[in-house]
């Protein structure tokens, strides 16, 4: 019992947080629609604040004649064990009220502040909760009394309104309807059993109250409508007795009532029988109990809503963001783990985890081999180019054996010409890498309430880059002036093997004799173009698997090593 009681507690906090978090409605069953609670309904002046003040042992609602509650009043009573007796408003935050006349001003205040001086309703409810050692764990809602007819002041549409307004309450599923009817009146025409026989016909969720016992004519009772023959319900009928006008006027206490009411049906001889079961604390009880057994056979379903409210309300407090601490070492710690969340996006763009990175393969891939076929190798190894490189290379002697500085400059002049793609395929790599680090700043969900910081990140990611990109220049280069600078002697002694084709003449038949100017032929020099030819694509065929190593180890390596590191020594030493 202890623990269902304090589960009821929990019930309770919840519904609260869910009036401060508006949450009313949505797709689907809301938290607080799946949270059981208490309607009060009856028609005006048929005793349901009464019934309201009976249950809490406290006088503490505003009284008057016709309308008096115009807007819902949610509240949530706790029971304590230490004594104290105090209520607070939701919209009064740590504020307690310890004299209950204050807290019905309050309510007066708080209607009067929406609905103005006038007999308008409004659907705002107002949030109070009562904490005392004399009531149980329970949440009731009192509604505007139904009406047949608008008086003077009010709108013509009021009738339908306040219906309306009730229904919003009573019509979900797991709302425990409180139906009040004045014993005076035939139960027939009561407001209160038939909105609650629309809502709820097999009678599962609806309690019947009759109140003003003590005024029936003489002669009458109510005994047929207290046991179920007149109109029969799933559950119990239970009479009220409340306060006299004489008793409200001298402000007799709310327990001494309740002892009074106590010694009416014990004393009764209509209702005697019936003691054990009438009575406003009897009531509390039975609300109390009833409200036990529904939250047992919630409780699955009420964790799952209570579990998935907590996400949504967690996955919305990481849009809107969560609260700054004020001291600068919590500061810098938030700021870090917003670099972090933005480093781990940017690593999943460029491992696969998300788009963009399989960019970079596409540069070593297609860009790189495309722009290496389009170098005019065939120009600068025309006849005419052989010619002119080879004689001027010999100078005022003619080469002896083979035109050697022939063909280095031949070499050297062909192998200058992969600068181009190599520092292009740097450019392409640096711009994908930009590209990556704006895409992660504005997929960085912990960013996006700091433009500022965001702004700073990308400043000096980009930073970064540009330094990454100008190392991976000079090594690129250097690859391609280390081809230059010493030549693979294997390749050309394989070369110098083979037999020269002569067709004026034997194999070889001209290897001794002086190789001069007029010894050029268009053969010959085609065989040099062609050799030199043959190794500047063995170097190709190197340099297409070297560039992409280079590029990605100098760039890509250390983008995702230490893209953030001298921003990371900057804030520091703002810290300091």
């Amino acid at each position: 019992m202890a623990t269902m009681t304090s589960l009821i507690g929990l019930i309770n906090k919840i519904q609260r947080a869910c009036t401060v978090l508006g949450d009313h409605g949505g797709e689907g069953l809301s938290l607080w629609e799946a949270l059981p609670s208490v309607a009060v309904v009856g028609g005006q002046s048929s005793g349901k604040s009464s019934v309201l003040e009976s249950v809490v042992g406290r006088d503490f609602l505003p009284r008057g004649s016709g309308i008096v509650t115009r807007r819902p009043l949610v509240l949530q009573l706790h029971k304590t064990e230490n004594g104290q007796e105090y209520a607070e408003f939701l919209h009064l935050p740590r504020k307690r009220f310890t004299d209950f006349a204050a807290v019905r001003k309050e309510i007066a205040d708080e209607t009067d502040r929406i609905t103005g001086k006038s007999k308008q309703i409004s659907n705002i409810p107002i949030q109070l909760s009562i904490y005392s050692p004399n009531v149980v764990n329970l949440t009731l809602i009192d509604l505007p009394g139904l009406t047949k007819v608008a008086v003077e002041g009010q709108q013509e549409s009021i009738v339908q309104d306040i219906e309306q307004m009730v229904r919003s309450y009573v019509e979900k599923p797991n709302c425990i309807i409180l139906a009040i009817s004045p014993a005076n009146q035939d139960i027939a025409t009561s407001d209160a059993i038939k909105i609650a026989k629309e809502v709820d016909p097999s009678g599962e969720r609806t309690f019947g109250v009759v109140t003003k016992l003590d005024l029936m004519d003489k002669g009458t009772n109510a005994v047929d409508v207290l046991e179920g023959r007149q109109y029969r319900l799933q559950h119990p009928w239970v009479g009220i007795v409340n306060r006299s006008q004489a008793d409200i006027n001298k402000n007799v206490d709310m327990i001494v009532a309740r002892r009074k009411e106590r010694e009416y049906f014990e004393t009764s001889p209509e209702y005697g029988h019936l003691a054990h079961k009438m009575g406003s604390e009897y009531l509390a009880r039975l609300l109390s109990q009833h409200l036990e057994q529904v939250i047992r056979q919630k409780i699955p379903s009420i964790i799952a809503l209570i579990n998935k409210t907590i996400d949504e309300l967690n996955a919305e407090l990481d849009r809107i963001g969560r609260p700054i601490a004020v001291d600068s070492g919590a500061q810098l710690y938030t700021i870090l783990e917003m670099c972090r969340a933005f480093d781990k996006v940017f690593k999943e763009h460029l491992d696969g985890g998300r788009p963009g990175g399989d960019r970079i393969y596409g540069v070593f891939d297609h860009q790189l081999p495309a722009a290496l076929k389009k170098l005019p190798f065939d120009r600068h190894l025309s006849l005419k180019n052989v010619q002119k490189v080879v004689t001027e290379a010999d100078g005022y002697q003619p080469h002896l054996i083979a035109p050697e500085q022939g063909y280095r400059r031949l070499i050297e002049g062909s192998i200058s010409y992969f600068k181009g793609p190599a520092e292009a395929s740097v450019d392409a790599v640096h711009f994908v890498l930009k590209e990556l680090v704006r895409k992660s700043i504005a997929e960085t969900e912990e960013l996006r309430r700091f433009p500022t910081l965001s702004n700073d990140i990308a400043t000096a990611a980009n930073e970064a880059l540009d330094k990454f990109r100008d190392e991976s220049k000079k090594t690129v280069t250097r690859l391609v002036d280390m081809e230059s600078s010493y030549l693979t002697a294997e390749f050309f002694r394989k070369i110098h093997l083979e037999p020269e084709k002569n067709p004026n003449g034997p194999p070889n038949s001209n290897r001794n004799a002086p190789p001069n100017n007029d010894n050029f032929t268009d053969n010959h020099l085609r065989k040099i173009g062609s050799n030199v030819s043959a190794y500047i694509n063995m170097v190709c065929d190197t340099l297409k698997n070297t560039i992409p190593k280079a590029v990605v180890h100098c760039q890509v390596r250390e983008a995702k090593r230490s893209l953030l590191n001298y921003f990371y020594v900057q804030v520091g030493k703002k810290e300091v």
